[in-house]
């Protein structure tokens, strides 16, 4: 413990420097003794102005609870409590000092490396200082000591750390949790762009970063975060103040002890800059004196965090009781009462002169102020929480523990108030806080509202309660507006996570939250409304009976089977004339009623997909089809064959008669049958939901399973096609009395003009409208064979009954033939 040589020489070169110092303390003699550290000046070296009459209500708060124990029947029975208080003065060296001297109870005595210096304590708990620096300096020297350490106002979270500290307690919360309290109030109010002041020591800059890391957690930026103290060259802080004035953030954050928030405040009012809304910590937002010291009101609608509110009974009369203090007639207390009463005991220039017998009811300062009741309340709570450890050790026996020390870590007691006190393993406290709000009154002054409570102890989502109909703030801060719904947050390059731009979701995408940072896909099925706030069921789209273009195919289906229909019975009536009997009218009546066929199978390709509708579309289109080209085909070889006999009497027809001209229709439209058996089999044609065409809707459609088969189907169909051209072709000179091959050729030829242009047709069409264009050429090409090849003939049948006569056709026919010779 070499250590304590540097500190008490030290202390007494400022003894020596300034003598006064020696004598600034409180003492009173007792069976055990407690000893105290509190900065009743706040500059070393201005001792005749710089009094700190808050240190002196902690004082007061620590006499009262030793007086009440001292006159207490239930606890230290028959032992007094005497107490030392040393002043700090501000000064981190000071306490030390003080510290080592309570320890060592050696107290101004120069220590020479002969001296040990590890004397038994003549103190057994230090209670103090305000300040976590110098709670960290005294923590530190008098921890190999096990002398225990009780803060009331310490609130640096470094201080949890027993490794270090193992020796330290403190009946106020630690800085952790007011950190998080404080990231969590300003989320609360959406302030997600703040600037950040902080003491420039261990209680300021270990409390920013818990509440930085805390703050970005919560998707909380900082827009700058700046340090300083009171000490500070004027230029630093001036500095601060443009720092504050160009921003575009509206809140600040400050983490800062009541003196530093005094001299920002001074330098803010004397430049005009305000408007801003204020976030403390219990450092200053429940201080009177620098709500009174604000006197420009930059501090108004000011929300923070404070110990939660409390009553000790008879402590405010105890401290208005101030004349015990001056009893010992110690020159700082002749300092204090005139400092309290504005009076001087040896008055010059008329001034006040002091009696010593002023009350203090009739004075109104800081002193008299008991707006630090909750602060007064934890020094209250730390001399009973030594007394109730002293206590257990009153009561044990010879082989129980005698160390404060360890005592201390163990006790649990009530006031008498009914609060319930116990330290954690890290010696802190339970974590509750008070929302405090600065509300300006009518008289000009700061009202201090107690707008919420935070309690650590609860789940994350209801730690926070605010009430926020009674609260007094200015307008938001955000860097950037937040971004609705329907849209998704972009970064903006080399700014914080809080500066962002809104970009609208793309199709197919939505975000339902405002604030978004991505936009979720729709399911497959599903796609983003105009809004992109939602996901709708896609369209589905097919060819419908109820839509314009599928009636209107409908109703040509419909009527080309009646037209047929209609032709069928023209030539079912008039099946003994002429002109009937001589175009085979059996394959005419088979080829009627494969153009009937033709004309309704069309009908499947109108509705909703189905897996028999997808089967039965395609197979019945192949069939129908090759059975009317059959039909065409046989009576285009039956005309060519009768008229391209090379001599008189041949026996060639007899391989073309009626029985070979049924087999040969049977034979071709088996083949195609054979073929669609195939592409059932194999991989028949089933209903799909085409995703791909288009992202917005649901295109209802047939797919062809095998395309071999599908290709197959129409590929047989245009080879009988071309072939029955061909011949057609061949026969068109014949005589037109008797033979159909011009109005063959002519109905092939608007029946292969057709599919030939069905194919890049099909092939470019989209969705719908690719099977409205297969329909059209099955429509097209029927309404050709069944116009080119029947309606001359219902015309002469109809309208020229006079050439519908045998005589008539034998005669052209051998005229014809005649010419052809």
């Amino acid at each position: 413990f070499r250590f304590c040589i540097v500190y008490f020489s030290f202390f007494n070169i400022q003894e020596k420097n300034h003598p006064t110092v020696t004598q600034i303390r409180i003492f009173k003699d007792g069976d055990v003794m407690l000893g105290g550290i509190l900065s009743f000046h706040t500059f070393c070296l201005l001792l005749e102005n710089s009094l700190n009459l808050m240190d002196f209500q902690f004082a007061q708060a620590m006499l009262f609870a030793i007086a009440e124990i001292n006159n207490s029947s239930d606890i230290l029975p028959g032992l007094s409590l005497g107490y030392k208080m040393y002043d700090a003065c501000g000064s981190i060296a000071r306490a030390v000092s003080g510290a080592l001297a309570l320890a060592n109870g050696n107290e101004a005595t120069f220590v020479s490396s002969e001296t040990p210096c590890t004397k038994s304590a003549q103190v057994q708990a230090i209670l103090g200082e305000t300040s976590s620096s110098p709670c960290m300096a005294i923590a530190t020297v008098i921890g190999p000591f096990h002398l225990p350490l009780i803060s009331h106002f310490a609130t640096c979270a470094c201080l949890s750390d027993k490794a270090k500290y193992p020796s330290f307690f403190r009946t106020i919360p630690s800085d952790l949790y007011q950190s998080r309290a404080l990231a969590q109030l300003v989320r609360h109010f959406g302030w997600t762009w703040v600037g950040a002041i902080r003491t420039n020591d261990d209680y300021g800059n270990n409390g920013m970063v818990t509440f930085t890391e805390t703050a970005n957690q919560l998707g909380i930026c900082l827009e700058y975060s700046v340090s300083f103290f009171r000490t500070d060259p004027e230029e630093k802080i001036l500095n601060i103040v443009n720092v504050i004035k160009h921003s575009s953030a509206k809140v600040i954050v400050a983490f800062m002890s009541y003196m530093d928030i005094d001299v920002i405040i001074h330098k803010l009012s004397y430049h005009n800059v305000s408007g801003y809304q204020w976030v403390g910590s219990e450092g200053w937002i429940l201080n009177a004196p620098t709500a009174a010291l604000d006197e420009n009101h930059i501090l108004d609608g000011a929300i923070g965090v404070s110990i939660p509110e409390a009553h000790v009974r008879g402590i405010e009369e105890f401290m208005m009781d101030v004349k015990p203090l001056n009893s010992s007639g110690n020159q700082l207390f002749t300092k204090f009462w005139e400092a309290l009463f504005s009076c001087e005991f040896n008055s010059k220039n008329n001034h006040k002169r002091c009696t010593g017998t002023e009350d203090l009811s009739d004075v109104k300062n800081s002193f008299t102020d008991m707006s630090l009741m909750p602060i007064f309340n934890n020094v209250y709570k730390g001399v009973y929480a030594v007394a109730h450890a002293l206590h257990k050790i009153l009561k044990c026996n010879k082989t129980c523990d005698t160390n404060t020390l360890q005592h201390l870590r163990n006790i649990r007691f009530q006031t008498k108030e009914g609060e319930e006190v116990y330290f954690n393993e890290n010696g802190d406290p339970a974590a509750k806080y008070e929302i405090i709000n600065w509300q300006p009154t009518a008289q000009g002054t700061v009202e201090f509202v107690t707008v919420g409570l935070y309690d650590a102890s609860l789940p994350v989502d209801r730690q926070l309660t605010l009430q926020n109909t009674s609260l007094f703030w200015v307008p938001a801060s955000i860097c950037s507006k937040p971004c609705l719904p329907g849209t998704r947050k972009v970064l903006q390059k080399g700014k914080p996570v809080c500066c962002y731009d809104c970009t609208p979701c793309a199709e197919g995408e939505i975000s339902n939250t405002t604030d978004s940072i991505t936009c979720i896909q729709c399911p497959i099925d599903f796609w983003s409304n105009a809004q992109r706030v939602a996901c709708v069921k896609k369209e589905t789209e097919f060819l419908s009976y109820e839509e314009i273009m599928g009636a209107l195919l409908t109703a040509a289906s419909l009527f080309g089977t009646c037209m047929t229909c209609v032709v069928a019975w023209i030539f079912l009536k008039y099946r003994k004339t002429p002109i009937v009997r001589a175009n085979n009218s059996e394959l005419s009546f088979l080829l009627l009623f494969s153009l009937s066929l033709c004309f309704l199978c069309s009908l499947t390709f109108i509705g909703r997909p189905t897996e028999w509708s997808c089967m039965l579309r395609h197979i019945a289109f192949g069939i129908t089809f090759v059975l009317c080209i059959s039909c065409v085909l046989g009576k285009t070889i039956v005309v060519l064959m009768a008229f391209r006999a090379k001599r008189p009497g041949s026996n060639i027809m007899k391989w073309f008669g009626p029985l070979q001209q049924r087999l040969s229709v049977i034979a071709f439209t088996l083949i195609q049958v054979l073929i669609c058996v195939l592409w059932l089999t194999i991989s028949p044609p089933f209903p799909f939901k085409n995703m791909k065409l288009f992202t917005y809707k649901i295109i209802m459609e047939c797919a062809m399973g095998s395309a071999i088969g599908f290709w197959a189907v129409l590929g047989y169909i245009g080879l009988l096609a071309v072939l029955c051209f061909v011949l057609a072709f061949l026969a068109r000179k014949l005589p037109d009395n008797f033979n159909e091959a011009k109005f063959i050729t002519f109905s092939m030829l608007i029946f292969c003009a057709v599919w030939i242009t069905f194919i890049p047709a099909y092939v470019s069409s989209p969705g719908k409208f690719s099977v409205a264009v297969e329909i059209f050429a099955i429509l097209a090409s029927s309404f050709g064979l069944l116009l080119c090849i029947f309606v001359p003939k219902c015309y002469v049948i109809l309208f020229k009954p006079e050439k519908n006569t045998k005589k008539n056709v034998m005669v052209k026919s051998r005229a014809t033939l005649k010419t052809n010779k």
